[in-house]
C-alpha cells in the first residue's frame, strides 16, 4: 500500500484538476468582450437598477456547484436579454456578495451550464 500512494494522489490531483466545476469557474471575459445586452446589465447592477424582469436580483443558489461555495444569499441572478427571444432566455449575470455593492460577478450565455468570471 505504502508504494501506492503516490499513484493515488496523482490520480486524485488528476481529478481534482480535471473537475469541470474548477475549469468552469476560472474562465474569465473582459467586460468589453461581454454581448452589448450583458455590459448594459452590468451597468443597472452597479447602479441598483432598474431592471426589467420582475425575477432580477434572486437569490442563485448555485445547485450546480460551478461557482465558488458560499452561504445560501451571497450569489444574485440578473437576465441578460436575448435579442429575438420571446421568454428571458439563457444569458444571465450571476454576481456574489452583497448586493449594492458586489465583489464578483459570472457571465453565463447557457443558462448555467457554464460561467466565466466578468473582468473589469
Amino acid at each position: 500500500m505504502q508504494c501506492m500512494r503516490p499513484f493515488l494522489f496523482a490520480v486524485a490531483l488528476a481529478l481534482f484538476a480535471s473537475s469541470p466545476a474548477l475549469a468552469l469557474t476560472q474562465a474569465e471575459i473582459g467586460v468589453s468582450a461581454l454581448p452589448k445586452e450583458a455590459r448594459e446589465v452590468l451597468a443597472l447592477i452597479k447602479t441598483g437598477g432598474p431592471f426589467v424582469y420582475e425575477r432580477d436580483g434572486v437569490v442563485f443558489g448555485n445547485r450546480e456547484r460551478l461557482l465558488p461555495p458560499k452561504a445560501r444569499g451571497y450569489y444574485h441572478e440578473y437576465t441578460v436579454p436575448t435579442p429575438g427571444a420571446h421568454n428571458r432566455g439563457a444569458r444571465r449575470i450571476v454576481c456574489g456578495g452583497p448586493k449594492a455593492e458586489p465583489v464578483a460577478c459570472w457571465y453565463t450565455a447557457d443558462h448555467y451550464d457554464s460561467f466565466a468570471r466578468i473582468r473589469e
